[in-house]
């Protein structure tokens, strides 16, 4: 019966090796995972008089050994690579992971693991198959971690912004528990459900953005250029101009320019630009992150769907931690710092203490006044039943489907004020215009009377 070497991780993440007689590959595969280890890498070790050199009738030397290597890439390494390096691709690296990439990437790794393989050569696989770019360095650098003995989870926490701390404290959880598969199994749906809730926000913002960027440039070129066509009618006929036509008129030249060094209408273009990169910087501060999601909070209409947004964010990243097998606080803790709010950030802090102490979950929840009575008492019947991770991703999918109403809601409401908006727009502009010539032609009217 042949004898197999195998490298390993235990319980605790650490790389054990060994050797075991097995019948084949697969059987000493379930030989180490009987013994509780997650095997990395399977090899047949050669007898000593076949792995010899010997010679065949013409004096050539042939190798009579057969060797069936798991580890993949290592023949590469033996054959074509200096000083034991792995051998890498050119890859250019620009920007950050995509997210769609990286849910691919591990629900790929979740089906290979579940499949038997070797995470070393599951890594190595899947890192071939990516094009390049930032997913595909990660990877290379992942796996040669992995090869050197280090668990894949601490390999993968040295790249946080590709791997975040939800993701690795995850991975070393199944790694832990020895359900690696099943755990990036949970973390792949999780990755698809809150990318699902992202693209329908921004899908239903699309349409009210756009409508206002071609208001604001019908309402631009209007300013700029059929205004001064009105201006000089009206000088011509030496009229004495109402306030409103007045005010039209200095506007529409301010925009285009006269009297000025920059048009008013590069203001108009650069505001939004300057105004988005004062609150990201002023979100920087704790100050600004306080103010800003505080004040989300409380406009009306936008207050609620930011709430029902975060509350299944945090709901479904907590319930996937703890289903996981991740300790409640250090589950409370990724949880507070991935929810993206800064309200309910302390809200969580409060439940952080209150655990600690030996209190209950609910009540700082309660307290805090952030979440509907719904979701406290939820969380309530989770921890008295022991179910907690069950209650959570029940309001993270009931949420979900409030996201839904609360965005239809929100465009229906978006709809109608826009066309008022824009109609009001427009509508000032014509009366301005036709406010002189009405008293225009009510001037030529008395003079041909007369």
């Amino acid at each position: 019966m042949p004898t197999y070497q195998y490298e390993a991780l235990d319980a605790t993440g650490k790389p054990q090796r060994g050797a075991l007689e097995a019948s084949s590959s697969e059987e000493a595969i379930q030989q180490i995972r009987g013994q509780g280890f997650f095997p990395t890498s399977v090899r047949e070790q050669q007898a000593r008089g076949k792995a010899m050199a010997t010679t065949d009738g013409g004096g050539k030397k042939k190798k009579g050994f057969l060797s069936l290597d798991f580890s993949f890439g290592k023949k590469k390494k033996e054959a074509g690579e200096k000083k034991g390096g792995r051998k890498k691709g050119f890859s250019l690296a620009i920007g950050g992971v995509n997210k769609k990439n990286l849910t691919l990437f591990t629900r790929q790794l979740s089906t290979l693991q579940d499949a038997g393989l070797p995470l070393l050569r599951s890594i190595q696989i899947l890192e071939q198959q990516q094009k390049a770019g930032k997913l595909k360095t990660v990877l290379g650098d992942v796996s040669d971690d992995v090869e050197s003995g280090t668990s894949l989870s601490e390999s993968m926490a040295k790249h946080p912004k590709a791997f975040d701390r939800l993701y690795s404290k995850m991975v070393n959880a199944g790694e832990i528990g020895g359900v690696l598969d099943i755990i990036l199994q949970r973390l792949a749906n999780f990755m698809e459900k809150s990318q699902r809730l992202r693209r329908r926000i921004k899908g239903a913002m699309i349409y009210p953005i756009v409508v206002i960027l071609i208001a604001v440039v019908i309402v631009t070129g209007i300013m700029v250029f059929v205004i001064p066509k009105f201006e000089e009618i009206f000088n011509d006929f030496n009229t004495e101009l109402p306030e409103l036509t007045r005010w039209l008129i200095d506007a529409s030249n301010w925009m285009a320019g006269k009297g000025e060094d920059i048009p008013g209408f590069i203001y108009i273009v650069a505001a939004p630009f300057v105004l988005f990169f004062v609150l990201k910087i002023f979100r920087r501060t704790n100050v600004g992150r306080a103010a800003t999601d505080w004040t989300l909070l409380h406009i009306p209409v936008i207050a609620s769907l930011v709430e029902k947004t975060t509350v299944a964010r945090f709901t479904r990243t907590l319930g996937t931690l703890i289903s996981a097998g991740v300790p409640i606080l250090e589950a409370i803790n990724i949880t507070r710092d991935t929810c993206g709010n800064w309200v309910f950030e302390r809200a969580l802090t409060r439940v952080h203490d209150s655990i600690r102490e030996g209190e209950t979950f609910a009540e700082p929840l309660r307290e805090a006044k952030v979440c509907d009575s719904l979701v406290v008492n939820m969380i309530d019947v989770g921890e008295e039943t022991g179910d907690m991770d069950v209650m959570l991703m029940k309001i993270a999918d009931n949420y979900d489907e409030e996201v839904d109403v609360a965005v239809q809601s929100l465009l229906s409401l978006l709809e109608p004020l826009l066309v008022v908006c824009l109609g009001g727009a427009v509508g000032v502009i014509v009366i301005s215009l036709f406010l002189p010539l009405v008293k225009l032609i009510t001037n030529v009217s008395d003079t041909a009377n007369s």
